[in-house]
């Protein structure tokens, strides 16, 4: 079980750079035959993708043995432009978590503040001293989401540690700073 665990989070893990590194070109590319993968099976997947209803699909690609085999980006989209995530990006940082954990170079109970001592307000409350990395996975840390944080300052980490405390850990507010965090 242990495994298939890690099988997964690695291959989120896996989509998530991905996603970063095939869209300026830096994996390497090969054939799909040239790597055990027959060209209509790639093409099969493209047709198939695009082929669902109610789909605006901005890229595919396709990756074996760490190359790209295969790839496409439907009119408009090109492989240039950069896509915001939004809520993926929850699943990238829990898969990236999850193998932190594994590794044991990370632990749930551990407190947010531990990492950021130097950006840490002068006054630490209770609340914030408490904050762990599971209230920042469940969307429990006890600040009140923000939606214009990210566009009033480039110091994302000191701004949301800065924020008051609600106790953690006890209500759910969705809020993309917590996975940024």
């Amino acid at each position: 079980m242990k495994d298939g665990v890690r099988f997964f989070f690695s291959f989120l893990g896996l989509l998530g750079a991905l996603a970063v590194h095939a869209q300026v070109n830096e994996l390497p590319r090969s054939t799909p035959e040239a790597e055990g993968v027959p060209s209509k099976a790639v093409t099969a997947l493209f047709d198939s993708l695009m082929a669902l209803p109610g789909t605006d699909i901005h890229s595919v690609v396709v990756l074996r043995h760490g190359k790209v085999i295969g790839e496409i980006y439907p009119a408009p989209f090109a492989p240039e432009y950069r896509h915001t995530m939004y809520s993926c990006s929850k699943t990238f940082v829990g898969a990236a978590v999850g193998l932190a954990i594994a590794d044991n170079r990370l632990r749930l109970t551990d407190r947010v503040g531990a990492f950021f001592p130097e950006l840490l307000p002068d006054s630490v409350s209770a609340n914030l001293a408490d904050m762990t990395v599971r209230d920042l996975l469940t969307l429990t840390s006890g600040i009140t989401p923000d939606w214009n944080m990210r566009n009033l300052t480039p110091d994302w980490i000191r701004a949301f540690l800065a924020k008051p405390v609600k106790t953690p850990g006890r209500k759910f507010e969705y809020d993309s700073m917590s996975s940024y965090m």
